[in-house]
């Protein structure tokens, strides 16, 4: 590792993720050891899964369900994430208005605000300590261009049926002094998480109810009412896939959704002056308008968890399970750190990790029950999972119990999407894309307005 990135005596790199440090990374249970019947078997026991699982025990009790994971509950996404339960969409406005109309657009919004109240409700209910604080989130814009792409969303927001109560314009500096801030915005819709303690504390709840994880079970093949191991076949009315940034691995979905990396850095526990001379008093989340974005936590021990861009998409869609880091990545995040907070460079980095999101060929994320196959998924969440996985379970819940409600109307449910680009088309555009951010991001610290070469990118991934 680079010198100028001060390590801590004990980092650790990849191991999962920082967040399983304090309980150590979870030894998968029993594995399925024979053929099984059931009503719904669920693929993947991450947060999608788990939410699925616990909303489909709570109404239907009787519902024999299984989960089947490869790994232990949590080990992908769900428990590497940068704890940010929001209500920020996951997908396009526009895109969902464009197919259902503008009111349906809106009131999936309103649905995603409510879904941060709807976990905190279930945590509280079921005795979940996630260390969740509701303290909103600030975006911060630290160019002229950025500014204006910040003003923008706030008047997009307004179309879209947010008021000054869900999202507003704020002096820099007024909830948390980031250098080099010349606007930012505040919004109360978000929450800062503990991912890990969330998916151990809902799969608890989940086997609680009567559900059994079978977790280091991976799944070779879904197929309609069938779910193939190497340890048992698991025949169901229904079979959902939970699989997110994981999907690739199974037959024939390859190109179905993008499996991008993400990757993050945790300092150690930072004094008091820090917070004091921040004035990040709270637990608000952070975020920045640059097209190689960043977002960050005060964890509930007073480190700063900073996430951002990792190594982009590794070629055929492959995925490096473990989340070890690169060290160019390492660097890069922990200069971007220093540079919004040149106090925490007294500190050090304890750990670091990387995982993957899944992204589908359009952006938006979508929900999907073919009643004729009993196949099922939900995913695509783009990086905005936390909250958006609490809603699929509820969906997929009504969808598969039959009954239509407000939420299997939402203009997500059966969203056609088409697929990614086979190899090497699929790597050139990522890589480009990365490229072109970077590349804008520099430019922009000089120009007034978002750089040409960012419009390239979206226009080359369909972002």
């Amino acid at each position: 590792m680079s010198a100028r990135v001060p390590l801590s005596p004990g980092y650790v790199n990849g191991d999962v993720a920082f967040w399983y440090r304090s309980s150590g990374v979870p030894t998968p249970g029993p594995p399925l050891d024979r053929d099984l019947q059931a009503d719904v078997a669920v693929v993947g026991a991450g947060y999608t899964g788990l939410w699925t699982a616990y909303y489909l025990k709570q109404a239907r009790p009787s519902l024999e369900v299984v989960v089947l994971e490869q790994e232990f509950a949590g080990f992908g996404a769900s428990g590497r994430n940068g704890g940010w339960l929001t209500g920020d969409l996951a997908g396009s406005h526009e895109r969902y208005a464009r197919t259902h109309g503008a009111e349906e657009a809106r009131r999936l919004q309103r649905e995603m605000y409510a879904s941060i109240d709807e976990v905190i409700a279930v945590c509280e209910k079921e005795g979940i300590d996630a260390d969740i604080v509701k303290d909103g989130v600030v975006n911060v814009a630290r160019t002229t261009a950025q500014a204006a792409r910040l003003r923008a969303s706030v008047s997009a927001a307004r179309a879209w049926g947010s008021t000054e109560q869900d999202l507003r314009l704020v002096e820099p500096g007024e909830r948390l002094q980031v250098a080099g801030a010349v606007a930012a915005t505040w919004s109360p819709h978000c929450a800062r998480i503990q991912p890990a303690k969330l998916a151990q504390g809902l799969a608890q709840a989940v086997r609680d109810l009567g559900v059994t994880i079978y977790e280091g079970t991976p799944v070779t093949r879904i197929t309609p009412h069938l779910a193939r191991t190497p340890y048992g076949t698991v025949r169901a009315r229904h079979v959902i896939r939970a699989t997110e940034g994981f999907t690739a691995r199974l037959p024939g979905l390859r190109r179905q959704w993008l499996p991008m990396n993400s990757s993050m850095i945790v300092t150690e526990p930072l004094p008091a002056s820090f917070w004091e001379s921040t004035g990040w008093h709270g637990a608000e989340l952070l975020g920045d308008l640059a097209h190689y974005y960043m977002y960050a936590q005060r964890t509930a021990d007073d480190r700063i968890a900073f996430g951002g861009r990792g190594k982009p998409y590794l070629y055929g869609s492959r995925v490096d399970a473990r989340g070890h880091t690169h060290e160019r990545t390492v660097e890069a995040l922990w200069d971007l750190l220093t540079d919004f907070f040149p106090a925490a460079a007294s500190s050090s980095v304890a750990h670091t990790w990387s995982g993957v999101l899944g992204v589908p060929r359009d952006w938006c994320s979508a929900v999907h029950l073919d009643p004729a196959t009993g196949l099922g998924w939900a995913g695509g969440y783009t990086g905005h999972g936390v909250t958006t996985t609490n809603l699929a379970g509820r969906t997929l819940r009504d969808l598969i119990l039959g009954e239509r409600t407000s939420l299997t109307t939402l203009p997500w449910v059966g969203r056609e999407v088409r697929a990614w680009e086979p190899e090497p088309l699929r790597w050139l555009g990522v890589h480009a894309m990365y490229r072109l951010y970077r590349v804008a991001d520099h430019r922009e610290r000089s120009m007034p307005r978002t750089s040409v070469l960012a419009r390239l990118a979206d226009r080359i991934t369909g972002h």
